[in-house]
């Protein structure tokens, strides 16, 4: 697969757009926490960015995942991992399960309105004491009537503090493991919900990463997405859409900290020769590079194979398995050549180490990654 001119040409927009109405401001919202996710989204929504691959019915742009590929790519040049991760959960974790098994009317009441950026999306899995472990979700609706009545705690929720509706995933049945889930649209301005509080983390510090309460919640049984009892399978390929985003991301943040270290390299003087000339640098940060190139090969190639309608599990549970272990490599390499400056909390090296850790955890951890893999090779795990 080889990008044409539309695509450099978008990839350009997209980097004005980072460069104009994100990176002036990163500074300021990793200071209070949170990116004004209200005022953001609306912009990016003018370039398309919230809807590329939705139907121009629900204000999508009705493109290819080729272009959403090139978005998540320029995200990674964002100056703070946080901002580009709200933009992901919105494009391509929130959404991509009301698009495809949503009815018309609840995408043109949740769906339109998040693709016009007018509303915040945020999905609702994780829990306090499952992680990873989605088998053991205990956050139960209870049908009464015509209608859900939810309660739980979510936990670890992007975007949780500014939503205006969650992806939901919940127990509709008594049966066990990965049966009786459904998802659900839940609106968050209703009786029984609550923002319980906002966690202070190591990185994405400009992301609003909260707890959430459902206490008793009545939603409409309508607002159910696809088929009651299918939401774990439901949310399975949507991980997949957002494993994909990561390691397009990682792609992008990797490429843009090894050219801003090759530079530095270069002005970089040491022992009376530039810090480029010394051979151990030079061979480092090429062999990173050429790890680069084969995450964005290999991205291309999964991208292409999801284009033809095929299965693309395996695949992208590698590129995110292989993103997330480079994009801290990089980071951490950066931040060695840039020495003592590099470690000052005032320099974009500190930030990207810190932001870089949490690509092998979200999403599904490495080791879950490599369970899945394993499983897919016919061994225990």
């Amino acid at each position: 697969m080889r990008l044409n001119e539309d695509h450099r040409a978008f990839a350009a927009s997209v980097r004005r757009f980072v460069d104009t109405e994100i990176n002036p401001y990163v500074d300021e919202w990793e200071t209070a926490g949170r990116a004004p996710l209200h005022d953001l989204f609306p912009k990016a929504a003018k370039l398309g960015l919230l809807g590329l691959e939705y139907e121009p019915e629900y204000g999508g742009e009705g493109a290819d995942h080729s272009f959403q590929m090139v978005a998540a790519e320029e995200y990674g040049r964002i100056h703070a991992g946080g901002v580009g991760m709200a933009l992901g959960v919105q494009a391509m974790m929130a959404t991509p399960s009301l698009h495809d098994y949503g009815s018309d009317e609840l995408k043109r009441q949740y769906l339109t309105p998040t693709v016009a950026g007018t509303a915040v999306a945020a999905i609702a899995v994780t829990e306090p004491d499952t992680g990873s472990d989605v088998a053991r979700l205990r956050t139960r609706a209870v049908r009464d009537g015509d209608d859900w009545v939810i309660t739980g705690r979510k936990f670890y929720i992007t975007n949780g503090a500014q939503a205006d509706w969650l992806c939901l995933l919940a127990r509709t049945s008594d049966e066990g493991g990965y049966q009786g889930m459904s998802q659900i649209v839940v609106p968050t301005d209703l009786p029984g919900f609550s923002v319980a509080r906002t966690f202070d983390k190591l990185g994405h510090r400009c992301s609003d990463t909260a707890e959430l309460v459902l206490d008793e919640v009545r939603v409409p049984v309508t607002n159910t997405i696809g088929r009651v009892g299918r939401g774990f399978q439901q949310q399975m390929q949507q991980f997949v859409t957002e494993r994909m985003f990561a390691a397009y991301t990682a792609v992008g943040a990797c490429q843009y900290a090894l050219d801003r270290t090759r530079q530095f390299a270069h002005d970089r003087t040491v022992f009376g020769r530039p810090l480029a000339d010394r051979q151990y640098v030079a061979f480092r940060l090429t062999e990173l590079q050429a790890e680069v190139d084969l995450l964005r090969s290999h991205n291309l190639i999964t991208c292409e194979t999801r284009m033809a309608g095929e299965d693309i599990t395996r695949l992208a549970t590698v590129a995110k398995l292989k993103a997330g272990r480079l994009q801290r490599e990089v980071a951490d390499w950066c931040l060695q050549f840039h020495g003592g400056m590099g470690y000052l909390e005032e320099t974009w090296t500190a930030r990207m180490l810190r932001d870089a850790r949490l690509v092998s955890i979200g999403a599904g951890a490495d080791e879950v990654m490599l369970q899945v893999l394993a499983r897919l090779d016919g061994l225990p795990a």
